[in-house]
């Protein structure tokens, strides 16, 4: 299996999480704005996460989903998550990276994630180490059908 997790990151939190889910895919976690168009090139899967910025992504990765050309994902499979704080109202920007991956023709293929950080700067939450690498091994298991 190809995949590509994608991120950006402020405070190390997004990234980590990046790379906790890279490794259970056994691929490379890039930070979005080092994306090359080849880099989609015999890709199954592609991950993007980012933090939760103003209410959505990150400004990088908002530039990164609108740059995509319609359909340039088709037939990629795709997953999204953020890195949130346990506050009441927070946004959501697993949502509206999903759209922009639907938007380019990726299909969605689970549910997006978010992981918890516990202050503005993090740290992430003990469990979210961990979640995220549960979350990774759901994707490969729907990704092979199980």
């Amino acid at each position: 299996m190809k995949a590509l997790v994608l991120y950006d990151s402020f405070f190390g939190n997004t990234k980590l999480v990046a790379e906790i889910i890279a490794k259970e895919l056994d691929c490379k976690a890039v930070k979005v704005d080092e994306f090359n168009p080849d880099m989609l090139q015999g890709l199954q899967l592609l991950v993007v996460g980012s933090p939760i910025r103003g209410w959505r992504p990150s400004p990088l990765t908002h530039e990164f989903l609108n740059a995509l050309p319609q359909g340039s994902l088709k037939g990629i499979k795709a997953a999204s998550f953020d890195t949130r704080m346990r506050i009441f109202i927070h946004g959501d920007a697993t949502k509206q990276i999903s759209s922009g991956l639907i938007n380019a023709g990726a299909e969605i293929l689970v549910d997006p994630k978010w992981f918890d950080v516990k202050t503005k700067e993090g740290p992430l939450f003990e469990e979210e180490q961990e979640n995220a690498k549960t979350w990774a091994q759901q994707l490969i298991s729907k990704l092979k059908g199980n």
